[in-house]
């Protein structure tokens, strides 16, 4: 088995109110999948979760490329200094070239935005399009409504029960970055 080279990282541009917890956590992903030998791509911020991902990660000594629309890049403050730093015209643009630069995908708090990261990758997933592992870091509980939502969507007939299996749900940053090391390259 191979580790995965790279993986995209979904998180909020803002830091969040749960008392440090999902700084800490973005933190000690950043760190440990750099530590891992394990390159991020992530949306290219300075500031919140994503500022703290990356600037962990680079002072692990890791690989990090930003993807950031040009519109959002005075908006979210996009960071200098990364490994990379693509500027793309649109959303779709990002977040398919994230897939694109990436074997896995893990997702830590966020907004609006980071759900719809995460509903994209899931989607694809469900459909087949791809078979990488997903990793959900679930900071205090944050994504409990998005487990609920699968299982709803299992339970009312409207998902298959395999969907229950397509994102690994996991309590800590350490977990997320044990689950990546541990994954295979993905077929597609």
């Amino acid at each position: 088995m191979t580790t995965i080279p790279s993986v995209s990282v979904f998180c909020g541009a803002a830091p969040g109110r749960a008392g440090g917890a999902c700084l800490r956590s973005a933190e000690a992903l950043g760190r440990g999948l750099a530590e891992r030998g394990i390159g991020i791509v992530y949306g290219g911020g300075g500031g919140g979760m994503m500022g703290a991902l990356a600037d962990a990660a680079l002072a692990a000594g890791g690989a990090v490329v930003g993807v950031i629309p040009a519109f959002l890049v005075a908006r979210e403050a996009g960071r200098g200094g990364l490994t990379e730093l693509r500027v793309v015209e649109t959303m779709h643009e990002r977040k398919r070239m994230m897939f694109d630069l990436s074997q896995a995908a893990c997702a830590l708090p966020g907004g609006i935005g980071t759900l719809d990261e995460v509903i994209e990758v899931l989607a694809w997933r469900q459909l087949g399009l791809h078979d990488r592992p997903t990793v959900i870091v679930n900071v205090d509980g944050y994504w409990d409504g998005l487990a609920a939502l699968v299982e709803g969507a299992v339970a009312g007939g409207f998902a298959q029960p395999s969907a229950r299996t397509l994102l690994r749900f996991v309590p800590s940053a350490e977990e997320a970055v044990d689950v990546l090391a541990r994954a295979a390259r993905p077929r597609r």
